[in-house]
């Protein structure tokens, strides 16, 4: 950890800021510090988090960082919003990483029981597709998903009957890279993805959370 905090690179430091500020949000979460409802209120408690990060990756004063969110982009999809976009400048250049939230719970905000299991599945697939080509398209040099929810079988599937399985996201899958095409809740989907994914969850309280990064 502490090679991260130190580099040399600026962007090796600010990489390290996302899984820093992901480590202590899914704790208070899970502590019951952070009350969450929502996705939207997922991702606002997040940037906030980040953003208190931010300085301690800045040892010059020609560096600099900051965060937007939804900041608008053009895709091949039409226009579409990066949830959280991290961006910095230093002497080597500019350097932006795309974050993408995901956040399922049982209950929705309204109280009552969610279902649409199969397209959360589908979802996070989606996200990491969209943050291959925000990174083709140079809108950020990386990009990151972030997941977590409160469904255990989402994790640890007893058993992985169901075309929604094709969006297997269970603790310790690896999706090598290639195309998606099941449909899920009655629409064609088609999901290409360019980079290998390792699904890894950890738990904290009565949550799951994960980082997903491309490699």
């Amino acid at each position: 950890m502490a090679d991260f905090i130190t580099s040399e690179t600026f962007e090796d430091r600010l990489r390290f800021a996302i899984t820093a500020a992901w480590g202590i949000f899914a704790r208070k979460v899970g502590g019951k510090l952070i009350p969450l409802n929502k996705e939207a209120s997922m991702q606002l408690q997040y940037a906030y988090i980040l953003r208190q990060l931010l300085p301690l990756t800045i040892y010059s004063k020609a560096e600099t960082a900051d965060i937007e969110l939804e900041t608008g982009v053009k895709t091949s999809r039409g226009s579409n919003e990066i949830d959280i976009l991290l961006k910095g400048e230093s002497p080597n250049g500019h350097h932006a990483i795309a974050i993408e939230l995901k956040c399922y719970r049982q209950r929705a905000s309204s109280g009552g029981m969610r279902g649409a299991h199969d397209i959360f599945m589908k979802d996070v697939y989606e996200d990491l597709a969209i943050l291959e080509e925000y990174v083709r398209l140079d809108h950020a040099h990386k990009g990151v998903a972030l997941v977590m929810n409160d469904l255990p079988r989402f994790v640890n599937p007893t058993q992985r009957t169901g075309k929604c399985w094709t969006y297997d996201i269970s603790h310790g899958y690896t999706f090598n890279g290639g195309t998606l095409d099941v449909p899920i809740g009655g629409k064609d989907i088609h999901i290409e993805l360019q980079k290998a994914y390792n699904f890894n969850w950890s738990k904290f309280g009565d949550f799951w959370f994960m980082e997903l990064e491309g490699h």
